[in-house]
């Protein structure tokens, strides 16, 4: 006759064993609600970025050979597998140590599950949680871009797109003619401009006049800017070059703009506060409409010349020409609606253009000033950054650190790379040299510095200073 107390205790651990069985089979499980809640808390290149750090120790690992150091005590209910994006990665090319592109690729669904809806489906849908999917799908899309402009720069050898020496004089020529032609422009645009203000005495129009005074004023500033950073100096008191003046010209032009826009701002509340405004005849009102009409249309024609450079300080020229197309055009309407209709008109227009400068010219100093302190660069760089170290070199074992900030306009980039420890100098030297001759062939990335290590898991080497 068998035991009861056996026969409990047999089923008792024939339940655990299948509670286990049943909890081990379900950590990979795709849970729906799950993963609404990550698209809904993590960035998405937050996730590929860190997605790729623990994806590259496990492949070459996996490529080497090298399982005895990692194998675990598993009972015979759960075997532990790869995840899904380094078993395709494995079974394209097992003898390849690169990352794969296409085991980041993302498999095309229903255009439901993208939240790419038709019109009426997007009225009636959970639309934040469909926006939030199909931003995430968008995003990993960019990403990909990226990964494919790796791929080719590892290939070829150089950046794909990067200009030749020619083109880059010719470039450099071309913008320097751009900011001749802005500046002549500028000069001749601003007599036009102050015949019309006698003529007109509209505080509008005198304040559009008045930027173009300081146009010339911060012309003179981007062209010096221009021109000391084409003498870069590197043998005596700048070793890095002048690049930083380019961000702090335009602060200094930005800000002179700005204090423009405020003082027509007290002047245009004076007026108000006296009940002053504009007062012209037929022949003085054509005039005036005639001078702004053309000012007007030329400097649009200057911001879409301007505009076709990628060089900042010829787009803080853009910048300054399509400020002009906004101010003459508000100050000749309301300098016409005030002369016609209500003389209030004028300084509330005037107000407007004011309020215009200040908030566009303090946005372009902030933007000029985070630059400057050294702000990190975008969770997508680094991802990228990192597909780029890592396919490298097959010698690379682990990276350690992965790092890009602002230092002016472009980012200084820093890396730390682990080599195995009985490499020879010169053959850890050519691969990390090689690798940051690879990485400041990037555009965005000005200067790149790459350390070698042995192992990770020492302090930082870098003491902080706050």
């Amino acid at each position: 006759m068998p035991n009861p107390c056996l026969k409990k205790r047999a089923s008792f651990l024939e339940k655990e064993k299948k509670k286990k069985k049943a909890t081990c089979s379900s950590a990979f499980s795709y849970n729906k609600e799950a993963v609404w809640g990550i698209f809904e808390s993590v960035d998405s290149a937050q996730v590929t970025a860190i997605t790729i750090f623990i994806f590259l120790s496990w492949q070459k690992s996996y490529m080497e050979g090298d399982q005895s150091d990692r194998k675990t005590n598993v009972t015979e209910d759960y075997s532990a597998e790869a995840p899904p994006f380094a078993k395709s990665a494995v079974e394209e090319d097992p003898s390849s140590w690169r990352l794969s592109l296409d085991s980041f690729r993302i498999e095309k669904q229903d255009s439901t599950d993208h939240g790419r809806q038709t019109w009426s489906s997007f009225l009636r849908a959970s639309s934040r949680k469909q926006r939030k999917v199909s931003e995430y799908y968008k995003k990993q899309e960019r990403l990909l871009e990226g990964y494919n402009e790796m791929e080719a720069m590892t290939e070829s050898g150089c950046f794909p797109g990067n200009p030749t020496e020619d083109e880059m004089k010719q470039l450099a020529k071309s913008e320097r003619l751009a900011i001749h032609i802005s500046n002549v422009a500028n000069l001749l645009l601003f007599a036009a401009k102050v015949y019309a203000s006698i003529e007109s005495k509209s505080m509008a129009v005198i304040a559009s006049t008045l930027d173009s005074l300081l146009d010339l004023l911060s012309g003179f500033i981007l062209w010096f800017t221009s021109h000391a950073m084409k003498k870069p100096n590197h043998y005596h008191h700048y070793p890095i070059g002048k690049k930083r003046m380019q961000p702090v010209g335009i602060i200094v032009f930005a800000s002179v703009m700005a204090t423009l826009g405020l003082q027509i701002l007290l002047e245009s509340g004076r007026q108000l506060i006296f009940k002053k405004g504009p007062r012209m005849d037929k022949g003085q009102e054509k005039w005036m409409i005639a001078i702004m009409v053309f000012v007007t249309v030329v400097k649009f024609l200057l911001m879409l010349y301007c505009r076709r450079f990628k060089n900042e300080i010829v787009r803080a020229y853009a910048q300054d020409h399509l400020f002009d197309v906004v101010t003459n055009s508000v100050g000749l309407i309301t300098a016409v609606l005030a002369v016609r209709y209500y003389w209030w008109i004028d300084p509330t227009g005037a107000i407007i253009i004011a309020l215009y400068t200040i908030t566009t010219w303090s946005r372009t100093v902030i933007e000029n000033v985070w630059s400057l302190i050294g702000r990190t660069a975008p969770p997508e760089f680094l991802a990228k950054l990192t597909y780029l170290i890592w396919n490298h070199h097959k010698e690379i074992k682990h990276i350690d650190t992965v790092r890009a900030y602002t230092f002016g306009n472009d980012y200084f980039a820093e890396v730390d790379i682990v080599l195995p420890e009985d490499m020879v100098l010169n053959q850890a030297h050519n691969i990390g040299e090689d690798l940051q001759e690879k990485l400041e062939q990037l555009p965005e990335v000005e200067r790149a510095f790459v350390h070698i290590d042995f192992e990770f898991s020492h302090r930082p080497e870098h003491k902080s200073k706050f």
